[in-house]
């Protein structure tokens, strides 16, 4: 029995044979050295035994097990060791299609925002040519694009005085994000939401943070950010990789600063990749499209350039003049040129500022009424939420669940009539319930409702799906929330509440 309850294995290591064949023999393999540091930070930040199983003995001309095969439906977690060679293995790509498969009748591949396939790049291996099922995943390369040469470079896996600084960070960041979901899946089946084979833990209540992508001469740091953030319990984007098409790029960001209040971008020596159908960087685009969304929404941007940063690329010199003496005068973005300890402490800082930022909620008549329309099988997920709009002054109500439907009805229209505010909680309901919903909002003044709204938001929340993911209305405040409750993204709605600015887009 592993960690996880459920499971004989938590983790199985898919990888090609030649991949774990020394360069110098008597020397451990690649695969093998990575196996042995994982299970043991694994056991170092868990506190208990972690059970990693992988084919050491089987070679690539053999048929696919049987064994390999039976494995598959009791493991928590797939790890893909992902080379040129796996790509190109009919083995691999047979386990990972299993996994996926399998994984279905196991609690399903994705648990809330987190997948159970853990990409490991080991080679350097064009995007496109990853297995469709991994190209959606961010992934933990173990190398590094050389600036001088333009070619990859593997990390060492050296330990002790040769230690190779980038391989172990890269292993620290693969254990601690699967340790956050071992843990999630080892709920206790005794706790609300338990199912069996995978039980679903808390995740961490905190900020939603746009931490841009970046030049590779920071992608250290951006690495070593983006760790102490998630540690902290604040959820970090893009989770995806970034399209590298300019239309399909500028909606990616659009739709991920919908959930965010915060974005930090990380500015360095080079210019960066351009996208097609642009002449911009995916630096200086992700800074732009911050930008224009700030104007008619509450954003704060945090621009970061390392102390002493020497910009040889006069393409990059420009943009870096541009930010200093353009974007770093603009009100609600703060420009920083320090180390990345005192980064870390001003990100913090300004997380808990945005946290206690107070607003108004009473008015001369009284507490402000906010109507919360969900469905039945919501109102238990909802509890956070309603929670904490009231601890703020607001007067909560939510539909009746019970009685004739014209009585249920008519009750509904009274509320729509006798709100301030108007905000639809999407969760576990189809499709079909939020265009209802929507349609509501649309009639309100056929109602007889003769005053507007002060706002009105869709509060869209677990379980992640794609059409989800994909929503956007013109018709009120988009709040994207698909992990456990926070305060923060909320506070666009409750502004748009105290201004009374109707809640428009």
């Amino acid at each position: 029995m592993g960690y996880v309850r459920g499971f004989d294995n938590d983790i199985f290591m898919s990888y090609a044979h030649i991949d774990n064949q020394p360069l110098i023999e008597g020397n451990q393999g690649w695969v093998s050295t990575l196996h042995q540091a994982l299970a043991i930070r694994l056991q170092q930040l868990l506190g208990g035994e972690v059970k990693i199983w992988r084919d050491p003995h089987l070679k690539g001309h053999e048929y696919f097990s049987d064994t390999i095969v039976m494995q598959l439906p009791h493991v928590a977690v797939l790890v893909l060791i992902l080379s040129p060679p796996f790509v190109r293995s009919e083995w691999c790509l047979r386990e990972l299609q299993e996994f996926c498969q399998r994984a279905e009748h196991t609690g399903g591949l994705r648990l809330d925002d987190k997948s159970r396939l853990f990409k490991v790049v080991k080679t350097h291996l064009p995007h496109q040519e990853h297995p469709p099922a991994l190209q959606g995943l961010l992934g933990y390369e173990f190398y590094e694009i050389d600036r001088t040469t333009g070619r990859p470079r593997e990390f060492r896996q050296d330990a002790g005085p040769n230690a190779d600084r980038n391989y172990w960070a890269k292993l620290e960041d693969l254990a601690f994000d699967i340790s956050q979901l071992l843990v999630r899946m080892a709920k206790p089946p005794e706790e609300p939401g338990a199912q069996e084979g995978v039980t679903l833990g808390p995740v961490p209540a905190g900020t939603t943070i746009y931490l841009a992508e970046t030049t590779s001469d920071l992608s250290l740091e951006r690495d070593k950010m983006k760790r102490e953030l998630e540690r902290r319990g604040h959820q970090v984007l893009p989770d995806k990789p970034l399209p590298l098409k300019a239309p399909d790029f500028h909606t990616a960001v659009r739709d991920y600063l919908e959930r965010c209040q915060l974005t930090i971008h990380m500015i360095g020596a080079h210019y960066g990749i351009i996208p097609e159908a642009t002449n911009r960087s995916i630096v200086d685009l992700q800074q732009a499209i911050a930008a224009e969304y700030s104007k008619a929404h509450p954003l704060f941007r945090c621009l970061w350039m390392p102390v002493g940063l020497q910009v040889t690329e006069e393409r990059q010199a420009q943009f870096v003049d541009y930010v200093q003496y353009e974007i770093g005068t603009q009100p609600e973005v703060e420009l920083l040129q320090t180390t990345l300890e005192d980064l870390k402490t001003f990100v913090q800082d300004k997380l808990q500022a945005l946290q206690q930022r107070a607003i108004p909620q009473v008015s001369e008549d009284g507490p402000r009424r906010i109507y919360v329309l969900c469905a039945q099988q919501d109102l238990d997920d909802l509890t956070p939420l309603e929670d904490y709009l009231y601890e703020q002054g607001f007067e909560v109500t939510l539909p009746a669940m019970e009685g004739e439907p014209e009585q249920i009805r008519a009750d509904h229209q009274e509320n729509l009539l006798a709100c301030d505010a108007f905000l639809i909680y999407h969760g576990k309901a189809n499709e079909l319930w939020l265009r209802t919903a929507l349609r509501d909002v649309q009639k309100i003044a056929g109602y007889g409702r003769s005053k507007p709204l002060l706002a009105k938001a869709i509060y869209v929340s677990a379980p992640e799906t794609p059409p989800k993911q994909r929503f956007r209305t013109r018709e009120a405040l988009v709040i994207k929330q698909f992990g456990a409750f926070s305060p923060v993204p909320l506070q666009p709605f409750l502004t748009s509440l105290a201004q009374g600015s109707g809640g428009q887009r």
